[in-house]
């Protein structure tokens, strides 16, 4: 077995173009396939990252049909009553144009609660957050995202500040710690404002959605139920018009879409080493013709069917081996390299690489095992007459 091995490899050494033009095909496709899967897992890895730093025990209801909703301001105290809820921030959003001297800049709008920054576990970079008495007295306070006060204010601290907020002068009182974005959207160019100070801005009372902190982990499924059953007595019969999520909920969700678009990327890169596996059957075809007096010599001294057979097998699997640890080392290198010049996370899953590089063998055992099997029946007096 190893002169049969020693005999491939001298072979692919004597052709050297030939031979890595013919492996091309499996280095494309196993190197796409571990660059593409590793690109889609890592993307999902953050994004669930992203949404699990807002707790487990996080709770988040959507209202619908909001210029007819039954949700009011009185039924949160109702919500934060019930058992195994902790705390419960209400929202208020839209779009407006911040600005500050000839800067401005258009953000999200959330009018919330002093309750916002524990429930959606906000870190402050610098000055205060929200207090009961700002929404109160419904004082003019503002606290920006990283993005909008970089925006704004370039890299001095903006706190103690004014900024316009469409056309009305606030007071900047804090800046959030940055928090990335999360499914396409960024959670640093925004503002926000006191609940009642938002409302009367945007000259909407009505609550689009609420955040709601369970006591634990272990309860939110628990809590969830509560909350679900309370809002199907307040709204009655419009059950569609609300929605009560769980943040595993949300990670179960991205999970299962990355596995089907990795899946799917991963499938088409395939594609590339079966087309690989042709291009190995057509040259190792051509290896045999090319060699058909050596094989009659070989035949005529002794040699048999099996070793024939195997001494071609052998070669094509060889040429789809180098092939795919060419192509194994490509895409690791080749991902890191994007990883590194785009600032995306990237996640390396060994069962996906093992298995391109198996799969890759399994192309040149498949695609080797005709050229083999037709070298092994030749006839020795006709290949020795083979010109």
């Amino acid at each position: 077995m190893s002169q049969l091995i020693k005999m491939a490899v001298k072979s692919i050494v004597s052709n050297k173009l030939r031979a890595f033009l013919t492996m091309l095909g499996m280095i494309i496709g196993v190197s796409s396939v571990i660059i593409l899967v590793s690109i889609s897992q890592g993307s999902s890895k953050q994004i669930s990252d992203q949404i699990g730093q807002l707790g487990t025990n996080l709770l988040t209801v959507n209202f619908y049909n909001t210029d007819q909703s039954k949700f009011k301001e009185n039924d949160l105290s109702t919500i934060k009553k019930l058992s195994g809820v902790k705390e419960v921030a209400p929202v208020v959003s839209g779009r407006v144009t911040v600005k500050n001297g000839k800067t401005s800049s258009e953000v999200s709008l959330t009018g919330t609660t002093s309750s916002y920054k524990d429930v959606r576990n906000l870190k402050i970079s610098s000055g205060r957050f929200f207090t009961d008495f700002d929404n109160d007295e419904r004082l003019k306070t503002a606290i920006l995202g990283s993005e909008t006060a970089t925006t704004l204010f370039g890299l001095s601290n903006p706190v103690g500040e004014k900024i316009q907020v469409n056309g009305t002068s606030y007071k900047v009182i804090g800046v959030l710690a940055s928090s990335g974005s999360s499914l396409g959207q960024s959670g640093d160019n925004t503002v926000l404002l006191p609940m009642k100070v938002a409302q009367r801005l945007l000259q909407n009372t009505t609550i689009g959605s609420i955040y709601i902190q369970a006591e634990n982990e272990n309860i939110v499924n628990f809590a969830k139920a509560n909350v679900e059953s309370t809002l199907s007595v307040i709204f009655g019969e419009s059950q569609d018009d609300f929605s009560v999520t769980n943040q595993q909920d949300v990670i179960n969700t991205v999970s299962s879409v990355s596995n089907t678009m990795s899946i799917m990327l991963g499938g088409i890169a395939c594609i590339s080493l079966i087309v690989g596996g042709i291009g190995i059957m057509n040259i190792m075809l051509v290896s045999v013709s090319e060699r058909t007096k050596e094989i009659g010599i070989r035949k005529a001294i002794g040699a048999q069917k099996t070793d024939i057979l195997l001494q071609f097998l052998i070669e094509s699997i060889v040429l789809s081996s180098f092939g795919g640890m060419i192509g194994v080392g490509l895409g690791v290198s080749a991902a890191k390299l994007y990883s590194m010049i785009s600032s995306t996370s990237i996640a390396f899953s060994l069962p996906v690489i093992l298995l391109s590089f198996t799969f890759s063998l399994l192309v040149g055992v498949i695609f080797g095992v005709f050229p083999a099997y037709k070298a092994s029946n030749m006839r020795p007096i006709q290949a020795l007459r083979f010109e």
